[in-house]
């Protein structure tokens, strides 16, 4: 099983589309007025409460009509546009103070006033050429480009600029980055934990076994074979823990066999079947082979601890540019990223590369975890 394909982007609105959008921009043309003036008269009247009530009401109308001829650009243009606001905290106060300081009301305004006046011309121009016999033949080849140009500008101004986006991908970078360096602290205090739990607990033990041995070789020969066959046998205990540990960094598999071959060998072990469809490059870079080599193997113990499934199936693609990945299972469902089931770590795991995961788990299943990593292939 495997995620839908993406959908494709619509082509340009053709002639009659074209000219309905302009109608449509001609009926909104009065909405658009009594908006700017209401958002304008709220604005002057905030130095009482009336005008912050004022605004709490008009910047939401604001938004959902903007937002209408966001839409329509979009359709126009046949490419999608998406949402460019902050998320709101929630609240009447601190709602308002997000959508005041927000830099996109900032830009509605001056696309109001755009659409006010060049803005309508071109779409009033765009219906009276479509209206008028004789201009027939000028609406035919002209509402096209007309209508693109004015949803260009439309686009250009409800959507982020460059400034925007470069905020936005700082913010986003700041939040992983502190995620990341969280999930790598725990991860060293895990393998310090096992270290010392582990290997270093029968290393102690074996120093102490050969140290009693040492003491009596003279008079008791035999209890000091007891103990140096005790020592030997917890070395290879403690170098089996050791083993493990460092599998835990980095699979040796993993380094040797690749992506490919760590995550067959992750399905081979596995007590549910697994179904593999595996389409990689020979090699990705190290580090995105361990993050996704870690999600899959979590992923794949959550089936097997917790979901009662039948069949699960690992699903990894590369197209040049991005990883798509994709592991589930048909069992019981109900997974929850916040119940300790490991998936925050992966999360982290993977947005140290830009990664983005998705979870979806109905009850009753099926449990699907997908994600997509931008990498390159490695040479």
């Amino acid at each position: 099983m495997s995620r839908p394909p993406e959908p494709l982007p619509a082509p340009p609105a053709g002639r009659w589309a074209a000219t309905g959008y302009a109608a449509l921009h001609v009926l909104l043309f009065v909405p658009v007025v009594l908006t700017f003036v209401l958002v304008k008269v709220s604005a002057v009247l905030v130095v009482v409460w009336v005008g912050i009530l004022l605004l709490a009401g008009v910047l939401p109308a604001m938004r959902g009509l903007v937002g209408l001829h966001r839409g329509i650009a979009a359709r126009v243009l046949g490419t999608p546009l998406a949402s460019p606001y902050r998320p709101l905290p929630g609240g009447l106060l601190r709602d308002l103070h997000v959508r005041a300081t927000d830099p996109m009301t900032w830009r509605e305004l001056l696309w109001m006033l755009w659409a006010m006046t060049f803005g309508f011309v071109a779409s009033l121009l765009a219906v009276v050429l479509f209206l008028g016999v004789v201009t027939w033949p000028l609406w035919w080849y002209g509402v096209g480009p007309l209508m693109r140009a004015r949803a260009t500008v439309d686009r250009a101004v409800l959507t982020v600029g460059r400034t925007e986006r470069l905020e936005k991908r700082v913010r986003a970078l700041t939040e992983s980055r502190a995620v990341v360096v969280d999930h790598s602290a725990a991860e060293l205090r895990r393998i310090e934990r096992d270290l010392h739990d582990g290997p270093q607990a029968r290393l102690a033990a074996v120093s102490l076994s050969l140290g009693l041995a040492d003491d009596l070789f003279e008079t008791d020969p035999e209890a000091a074979r007891r103990l140096v066959n005790e020592a030997r046998g917890t070395s290879s205990a403690a170098l089996g823990e050791l083993r493990d540990v460092v599998r835990g960094i980095h699979p040796p598999v993993l380094a040797d066999r690749g992506l490919t071959g760590a995550v067959s060998a992750l399905a081979i072990d596995m007590a549910v079947p697994v179904e593999l469809a595996l389409d990689l490059p020979d090699r990705l870079p190290a580090p995105v082979e361990s993050a996704v080599y870690f999600a899959v193997a979590e992923c794949l113990a959550n089936t097997a601890k917790h979901a009662a499934a039948d069949q699960s199936w690992v699903s990894l693609r590369h197209d040049g540019r991005v990883l798509r990945a994709e592991v589930g299972d048909d069992g019981r469902g109900g997974a929850d990223p916040r119940s300790g089931s490991g998936l925050p770590g992966v999360a982290a795991r993977l947005a140290a590369f830009d990664g983005i995961m998705s979870v979806s788990s109905p009850p009753g299943g099926p449990t699907v975890v997908s994600w997509e990593v931008p990498c390159a292939p490695s040479a």
